[in-house]
């Protein structure tokens, strides 16, 4: 029987549970909306200012710590933060009446969704 604790296991585990992204912030602006490329404008709404939107901080923030979680598990992970996080708040945060319904930034099919300085 060892004396070592669970989380003084190794360099591994460590390595791990570190962060990839350090905010929600810059998990939008570095993969999130490289990945939810969509047209916005018509149907689909975005703001370029999501962070100014409490909602959409609090959506984000969810979808930053489930990804961070889930990454970590390499058989379903990706499969599980798409289908029970990004893909619902994803759908809120960009339908015609969610947060963002009298935004009118615009994208082009293929383009990230847009963003502009942060706070």
């Amino acid at each position: 029987m060892s004396d070592e604790h669970p989380e003084d296991s190794g360099d591994d585990q460590a390595e791990d549970a570190q962060l990839v992204f350090g905010s929600a912030a810059q998990f939008f602006a570095e993969f999130l909306r490289y990945v939810y490329r969509r047209p916005v404008g018509t149907t689909l709404k975005w703001s370029a200012e999501w962070w100014r939107c409490d909602e959409a901080v609090l959506r984000i923030e969810a979808l930053w710590r489930s990804w961070e979680s889930l990454r970590q598990d390499p058989a379903t992970g990706m499969s599980v933060w798409y289908r029970d996080h990004a893909d619902h708040h994803m759908s809120v945060l960009l339908s015609a009446d969610g947060p963002f319904s009298t935004c009118r930034d615009r994208t082009a099919p293929g383009d990230p969704l847009p963003l502009c300085g942060q706070r």
